[in-house]
């Protein structure tokens, strides 16, 4: 009787987690969806200095693999034609490591419909943490070498057909007011890779190598957050001249304000 009655409780105590792990679906999707004042892409405006829409989605599997899209219109500088649109296929896998998030992954960068020899791949891990009230993260991204950042027209040093790589070194902080629905935060950013233009009028590394950052602060209100940041970078208008990438640089029609020069951008955004 007595091993009976252990064995209904047992079984009592059981149950809810049981009921809990079968209610636990092992997919969700999560989202976002934004409007900014100017697409920067690690300094340098997608976006002609202009408004761009942008949204995604991210199917998220329970073991802490990821896969899904992310999307923005372009104008300037980063169009291929076709429907000047970008299209970011990624996944990855979220962990712990030692107390810290760990994030590693791949992006392919596509433009649908635009100019041929586009397309590119860059390898990811980003490694996040708590130090007090502050949120840190640490990023390296590496793209190995490939078509579409190679020096095809960067005269007098073109070379049709070569393929370059690229390394992205980033760090971001952000912190939360005290009572207050405000965060404050930070990124900066460093680019190593090909010096000039890819075959197709672009490159992720225009000058070969430098320098990006932003300083901002977010405001939620319910589910969207309003955002306002200084971003800058430190190309300067010789070093773009130089490199030849003029006039692709420069914000059009106006030829004389290259689209890596410092600005205050706006968003409203809403994740889900």
């Amino acid at each position: 009787m007595t091993l009976l009655r252990c064995s209904l409780a047992l079984l009592a105590l059981t149950a809810p987690a049981a009921a809990a792990a079968q209610d636990e679906k092992p997919f969700s999707v999560s989202g976002s969806v934004a409007l900014v004042s100017d697409y920067r892409f690690r300094g340098v405006s997608q976006s002609n200095l202009g408004a761009a829409v942008q949204g995604g989605l991210t199917l998220n599997h329970q073991s802490g693999l990821y896969t899904g899209f992310w999307s923005s219109n372009l104008a300037g500088w980063g169009t291929f034609g076709g429907p000047n649109l970008e299209l970011d296929l990624f996944g990855g896998y979220k962990t712990e490591l030692a107390g810290l998030d760990l994030d590693a992954g791949f992006t392919v960068y596509t433009y649908p419909g635009g100019a041929k020899t586009t397309t590119f791949v860059e390898l990811y891990a980003k490694l996040g943490g708590s130090l007090g009230p502050v949120n840190l993260t640490g990023g390296f991204f590496y793209a190995p070498s490939q078509k579409a950042l190679g020096n095809w027209s960067n005269h007098p040093d073109s070379r049709p057909g070569d393929k370059e790589d690229n390394i992205y070194i980033s760090g971001d902080a952000s912190v939360g007011i005290p009572g207050a629905p405000l965060t404050l935060k930070a990124h900066l950013g460093y680019s190593d890779g090909n010096p000039g233009l890819g075959p197709n009028g672009t490159s992720i590394a225009p000058t070969g190598s430098y320098w990006d950052w932003l300083v901002g602060v977010d405001l939620a209100v319910g589910p969207v957050t309003l955002g306002i940041a200084y971003v800058d970078t430190d190309i300067s208008d010789t070093s773009a001249a130089w490199r030849r990438l003029q006039p692709n640089f420069s914000k059009q029609p106006d030829a004389d304000k290259a689209i890596s020069n410092a600005g205050v951008v706006l968003s409203i955004s809403a994740a889900f």
